[in-house]
């Protein structure tokens, strides 16, 4: 058996199902933001040309544009990969967690970020499969000990919920303040 490579095995690609999809999306967004370049970005008279504003972002989108229109070329020649599609909801399907998180964010400001956490970190705890109550309870402290940290050992300066605003003057200082 022989350990010498030859530059065909070294230089051979593996392709996942969904490159081809992942090249045109590539290339579009580079044309994209290729084609705002003039309107985002500014040019400065007499300036030299490696200090322009417009020149740095100018050369990075046009070499991404490049790479993504030589992928999408190599896919483009490739022999097709089955499983395009179940590829491509994967990478769809990873947005929910997107999603969840800008719920979070809009939420902690009307309910706090205590109760906010503990019942985000639940509904997460519940989303991935876990179903016991021991998950769910760890789940909740976790949340608890992430509030404690932050709010109250790093002093992190959250918004306040507004449910905070219907508690007793006593509760309502505390909870504005640690949690």
């Amino acid at each position: 058996m022989s350990r010498v490579k030859t530059l065909q095995s070294l230089f051979k690609r593996y392709r996942r199902p969904g490159d081809i999809v992942f090249a045109w999306v590539l290339l579009i967004v580079a044309v994209f933001l290729l084609s705002q370049l003039f309107e985002q970005t500014a040019y400065k008279s007499g300036g030299k040309l490696f200090s322009q504003p417009r020149f740095w972002p100018a050369a990075s989108l046009s070499l991404m544009a490049l790479f993504a229109a030589l992928h999408l070329l190599g896919s483009m020649l490739s022999e097709r990969i089955d499983g395009r599609w179940a590829e491509v909801w994967v990478w769809v399907s990873s947005l929910e967690y997107a999603i969840w998180f800008v719920v979070y964010a809009a939420i902690v400001p009307i309910t706090g970020y205590l109760p906010s956490t503990v019942v985000f970190a639940v509904l997460l705890a519940l989303r991935a499969g876990y179903r016991s109550r021991m998950a769910l309870s760890a789940a909740a402290l976790s949340a608890l000990g992430i509030v404690l940290i932050f709010k109250t050992l790093l002093q992190v300066k959250l918004p306040a919920g507004q449910v905070y605003e219907y508690l007793p003057d006593g509760i309502r200082q505390i909870m504005l303040t640690y949690f």
